[in-house]
């Protein structure tokens, strides 16, 4: 199994995986990449995976299927208009041979959703490397809880956020504790990367519980505080 980056936009990814000749992606916001894509490698898109319902996530999806119109479509009920099949907290269902189970990762939207496919996660604007999605709802209670959630997640799980967003929250990271060797020396390979414009992702729980302050965070009020500083930064 092979999961592929499709940029889209300035700083979107979409994910997506590939077995043997079929395919699933994940938040297609944008048709023209994951086309281009599933042509060149010939590919047959098995279903579609939406995380949330904001426009950078969902925007592709009515021309990918109208060139794939056999796709599946999975995602919460705020996405129900553009869906075969909505899928809550504790639903699971198979594809690629991979059983797929749906957590309930409310805050950036109330209906937010993430997928995890054995030790991988697509958490969409859940989670981010270093940072979390904007909490648009006013929920910050819904959003520390996913966090928490994710937080209990074994540590070698793979994380697929949906954006690149990764050297922007570790300077805001570091700011905030400059003496963190963690955050300084991921900061600096992050760098590096984006020096040479290549993804910052995948991370890990495991890394993620050394990087992201959001994840470390021991209270909702103190989450507050922390998201507040990051909205401004």
């Amino acid at each position: 199994m092979i999961i592929h980056p499709i940029k889209a936009f300035s700083d979107n990814y979409i994910w997506c995986i590939q077995e043997g000749t079929e395919a699933v992606v994940v938040d297609p916001g944008k048709a023209s990449g994951v086309l281009d894509f599933l042509e060149e490698k010939q590919l047959r898109l098995a279903a579609i995976l939406l995380t949330h319902m904001h426009e950078d996530h969902i925007g592709g999806v009515r021309e990918i299927l109208a060139s794939h119109p056999e796709s599946l479509v999975y995602g919460p009920k705020e996405t129900e208009g553009l869906v075969t099949s909505v899928v809550k907290e504790r639903d699971s269902f198979n594809l690629l041979n991979q059983t797929f189970q749906v957590y309930e990762s409310g805050g950036h939207t109330h209906g937010h959703i993430s997928f995890l496919m054995g030790n991988n996660l697509f958490c969409g604007d859940a989670l981010f490397s270093a940072g979390c999605g904007r909490v648009f709802t006013g929920d910050y209670q819904a959003q520390y809880g996913t966090l928490q959630k994710f937080k209990r997640l074994d540590d070698n799980i793979h994380v697929y956020p949906g954006h690149e967003y990764t050297e922007t929250n570790l300077r805001f990271a570091y700011e905030m504790q400059p003496d963190n060797k963690e955050i300084s020396k991921s900061l600096e390979v992050v760098q590096e990367l984006r020096a040479k414009e290549q993804p910052t992702l995948p991370t890990t729980i495991g890394k993620e519980k050394e990087i992201n302050l959001f994840l470390q965070a021991e209270t909702v009020e103190d989450f507050i505080e922390l998201r507040n500083a990051r909205d401004d930064f």
